[in-house]
């Protein structure tokens, strides 16, 4: 069974930088595409970042194009979001997720990490 956990979640403040990562285990990681979600209070959850499993396609949502990016390292299966200039508007709990490289799309992932809390003070 596959199973994400994530780290690197903190209180930082405006214009500040977090790495938060989310360690895959349980099968081939090398074989999983990967996405970075987040929910803010009271709102519904978003799509971050989208990395497949070779690297060669990535995607991000508009609101953190040249602020946050996402890698991976297959050799030790564990997936990365640089996250710099942070704002107030980044505060979330973040979740990684995971799908067969094979599936298509941006919000069908089919397991999900516990989340961890990003808080970015003005």
């Amino acid at each position: 069974q596959v199973q994400l956990v994530e780290s690197g979640g903190a209180l930082v403040q405006v214009g500040g930088s977090l790495r938060l990562s989310c360690v895959f285990s349980g099968d081939a990681f090398g074989t999983y595409a990967m996405g970075w979600f987040r929910q803010a209070p009271e709102k519904e959850r978003e799509f971050v970042a989208h990395i497949s499993a070779s690297a060669d396609r990535i995607y991000s949502t508009a609101s953190v194009k040249g602020r946050f990016t996402i890698s991976r390292d297959n050799a030790k299966n564990t997936m990365y979001l640089q996250m710099n200039s942070l704002k107030p508007e980044d505060t979330a709990v973040y979740y990684c997720a995971a799908r067969p490289n094979w599936k298509l799309g941006l919000n069908d992932y089919d397991y999900w990490g516990q989340g961890t809390q990003v808080t970015v003070s003005s």
